[in-house]
């Protein structure tokens, strides 16, 4: 999807720069404006975080409003929700992130969670970048409680694994 996205904008890095906070943040575009969720962001906040003048929000807004390819996409996309990966520490929860070879490949979320589940550990959220909207994509799993230092090199056996990284 990004690269089709990056296509409509070619020639305008500016405007491939809002769209891309708008898609890093899981924001909206409908009705000339843009949400988060239900929640209105206005567009100076939008243009700080790209680095670019309000004008150039606009700019955006209206180019992905009059494309009949963008404009569904960018309408549709919502907010996952909150993530605890932050805050984990603080509610001694465990987290393991774990950067794949092709974030593509099969499997790698269920052996993870198998490996997991095997240690008697519960998975509190799971969230997966996807890989054409993240330029380094990632699966990061919360869990109810510190990952064991034995499971490491278990996770860097999964085909597909590059990095893993418990804290």
């Amino acid at each position: 999807m990004w690269n089709r996205v990056a296509e409509h904008f070619k020639g305008y890095p500016e405007r491939l720069s809002v769209a891309k906070v708008i898609v890093e943040n899981g924001l909206s575009v409908r009705d000339g404006r843009i949400y988060c969720n239900d929640i209105e962001i206005p567009p100076i906040r939008i243009a700080r975080i790209a680095g670019v003048d309000r004008r150039t929000v606009a700019e955006t807004v209206k180019t992905i409003e009059k494309n009949p390819e963008l404009r569904p996409v960018f309408e549709g996309i919502r907010s996952a929700g909150l993530s605890l990966k932050e805050v984990a520490r603080y509610l001694n929860l465990g987290v393991v992130e774990i950067t794949p070879v092709d974030a593509r490949m099969p499997g790698i979320l269920a052996k993870a969670a198998s490996l997991i589940a095997d240690k008697q550990i519960s998975i509190r959220q799971a969230i997966v970048d996807d890989p054409e909207l993240s330029p380094e994509p990632k699966l990061t799993l919360i869990t109810e409680k510190k990952i064991p230092g034995e499971l490491i090199p278990e996770f860097l056996k999964i085909r597909g694994v590059a990095k893993v990284s418990v804290y």
